[in-house]
């Protein structure tokens, strides 16, 4: 069967990416897709590291080998919704594809997430996120358990939906709806995602073999900082479109849950471990999925959608 290959543009948002950027790029360069039909748009966000500087580089590395690699900068808004709307406005194909800067892009990411592209009703294509190999408890138990897998997005019971991390959509879609909230901080993705579909009567398909691989959380603090934004994700959702907020955890909850962890299943998994039929992440699910759930129910409870966060851009 031949291959759809239209004009992709990708766009990254960037912000203080110095760490992150040389193997983002490295990936980019090594896409097979072909380099005469796709330009990389990277966008700058307002960044105090390194960032411009390397973005330079890069663009003249990849001009001299034939990679359309442009270096964009968004200093108006501090937001990776407005940097990713700086690129579409820029971009000069039909198909948009997004992406972070602490993703990593398998080599035929892009050939993989464009095919469904074929159908002139598809609007969104949903890639699939893998986990980086993680040394700490947290990014091995994120990984155990698929935290990041697009999969569980597209089955949502309000509306299908994928992450920007691994993402396509029309461009023609974004003329139908609009841009992206410029100034909302979080559930953006969503939110683009669901006007798209109810607003724009487009469809979305799920491309599972378009993989990105990205780092889960490896500490407590960023673990919470995630899943509290997880919460106001949540909160800014109910607000704009009517999705049902999640259920609270109470103090109740957590004490009979950490009760039952202790007295029935630490001793069966830990039993199961020793024979080999159990991982080490199993022993400590329960502790970590009462301290995800505490900081998504705080993000939920004191987060409030700001009235600009209500603005959409268009092109």
């Amino acid at each position: 069967m031949k291959k759809f290959l239209p004009l992709v543009s990708v766009i990254v948002p960037i912000y203080n990416g110095e760490t992150d950027l040389p193997d983002l790029i490295e990936c980019l360069k090594a896409q097979t897709y072909p380099q005469e039909k796709v330009e990389y748009l990277l966008v700058d966000n307002n960044s105090s590291d390194r960032t411009e500087t390397i973005l330079a580089t890069a663009a003249k590395e990849a001009a001299n080998k034939g990679i359309n690699l442009c270096h964009l900068s968004e200093r108006q808004i501090q937001s990776s919704y407005a940097a990713r709307n700086l690129g579409i406005r820029t971009a000069k194909a039909e198909i948009l594809a997004f992406t972070d800067a602490d993703c990593r892009p398998q080599p035929d990411w892009l050939e993989k997430l464009v095919q469904p592209f074929a159908d002139p009703q598809v609007g969104i294509v949903v890639g699939e996120i893998v986990a980086l190999a993680g040394k700490t408890l947290l990014e091995k138990y994120g990984d155990r358990y698929q935290l990041m897998s697009q999969k569980f997005l597209v089955e949502h019971p309000f509306c299908p939906y994928g992450q920007t991390a691994n993402i396509a959509i029309r461009k023609q879609a974004f003329a139908d709806v609009g841009l992206f909230r410029p100034y909302l901080t979080t559930g953006g993705d969503a939110d683009m995602c669901w006007r798209i579909q109810r607003e724009g009567n487009w469809q979305l398909a799920y491309a599972p073999e378009a993989i990105i691989l990205h780092r889960h959380r490896s500490n407590l603090k960023n673990f919470r900082s995630q899943w509290r934004r997880y919460g106001c994700s949540n909160r800014y959702l109910h607000e704009l479109h009517g999705v049902d907020l999640m259920r609270q955890l109470t103090p109740t909850e957590t004490i009979y849950r950490l009760n039952r962890w202790l007295l029935k299943e630490l001793p069966k998994d830990t039993i199961k471990a020793i024979a080999g039929k159990a991982h080490l992440v199993d022993l400590v699910k329960t502790p970590i999925d009462l301290i995800g759930f505490h900081a998504r129910t705080k993000g939920q409870q004191e987060s409030k959608l700001p009235e600009e966060a209500k603005q959409i851009e268009w092109l």
